[in-house]
């Protein structure tokens, strides 16, 4: 037999001269054990995944009214563990969920988040179809029509939960940065942007370590506080506990997120 053919196995060749079955008889236990266990592993991780797909669409099929603020929080957390360890489960993808969602949406998240393209929530937050409300902008600032978007999910989606995602080396808190300090023209409407992000930029220009980095966690808690404090609808749902808007910040080189 051929030591160097990678296509020759022991099994085979055995059984080419007619000693397959002596050979299965008198194989040590040890070397299928190692088998059984990843099987095991891979069918119990599989039944994970399932469940765990199968609970939220049943929780979802009911409206995100069964859902509490920190139940919501908790979906998305576990979500993105899932999203760093390359483990997703890719929920709600499925044809069958997308005819169900065709005549109404239950969300149990909202996020306003960066218009950035590596930023997208569904992904990082390993979630799917009609699962996250997301409003996205340069910088992740609050504006008129993403506040009512974001009124719009919680008066008449029921959504119990708000998250403002920034991210790590932010291009919009970066531009602003630089056009403060140059005090040159901004061009176009950017100057919208570079007006509403740089409160958090003159906020934490006297801060130790690295300014951009800085001014992307003030301007998530910044604008979360903004949008609890937001009358008339936003700041009753949270006085009333159905509400919950946190703030956080998306790590671009580990995939991780963290709350401010």
């Amino acid at each position: 037999m051929c030591e160097s053919c990678p296509s020759t196995s022991r099994r085979s060749f055995l059984k080419t001269m007619g000693l397959g079955a002596l050979a299965v008889t008198i194989a040590p236990r040890s070397l299928f054990a190692g088998h059984g266990e990843e099987h095991k592993a891979a069918t119990a991780t599989k039944a994970t995944a399932t469940h765990a797909t199968e609970s939220h669409a049943t929780k979802a099929s009911h409206g995100s009214a069964n859902v509490t603020p920190d139940e919501a929080l908790t979906r998305l957390l576990e979500g993105n563990k899932r999203f760093v360890a390359n483990r997703r489960f890719h929920p709600n993808e499925s044809f069958e969920q997308r005819a169900k969602l065709a005549t109404g949406q239950w969300p149990f998240a909202a996020v306003l988040g960066c218009a950035d393209s590596r930023v997208p929530p569904e992904i990082l937050f390993d979630h799917g179809l009609g699962d996250i409300f997301t409003v996205r902008v340069a910088g992740n600032i609050v504006e008129d029509a993403g506040s009512g978007s974001m009124e719009y999910a919680i008066e008449h989606l029921g959504v119990p939960l708000i998250v403002v995602l920034g991210h790590e080396r932010c291009g919009a808190i970066k531009a602003t940065i630089e056009a403060l300090e140059s005090q040159g023209d901004v061009p176009g409407h950017i100057g919208a942007l570079v007006k509403k992000l740089k409160p958090a930029v003159e906020g934490t220009k006297s801060q130790p370590g690295d300014k951009v980095d800085n001014a992307v966690r003030d301007n998530a808690k910044r604008m979360a506080a903004e949008l609890a404090n937001m009358d008339p609808i936003l700041k009753e749902k949270v006085k009333e506990g159905k509400l919950k808007v946190v703030a956080m910040r998306y790590d671009l080189d580990t995939g991780s997120v963290e709350l401010l």
